[in-house]
């Protein structure tokens, strides 16, 4: 297609032929911005599942080293109660 001249018009299946190249480029155009969106969207959603499993796996670690301390707690309670036992058993063998 030549520029027009002032006195030249375009025929109507030329009008026809450049709006549709119009439509079409701006179709893909718009594809590719939702691509970029989407894909966006998706790395984000990727990071927070990681963020996610960080926080799962820290609070794993910490249930873990609770529990650990827990028990570590009952057994010191335990040891407790047999040494006061057997001091209540002396007292009773010197009364």
């Amino acid at each position: 297609m030549a520029l027009l001249g002032a006195d030249e018009a375009m025929s109507w299946p030329e009008v026809i032929l450049l709006l549709g190249v119009l439509l079409l480029v701006a179709f893909l155009i718009a594809i590719v911005i939702v691509g970029m969106f989407e894909s966006r969207k998706t790395k984000a959603e990727a990071a927070r599942a990681d963020d996610m499993r960080q926080l799962v796996h820290r609070f794993e670690q910490l249930a873990e080293s609770t529990l650990d301390a827990q028990q570590r707690a009952a057994a010191d309670l335990a040891e407790l109660r047999s040494r006061t036992a057997s001091i209540e058993q002396i007292l009773r063998t010197v009364e």
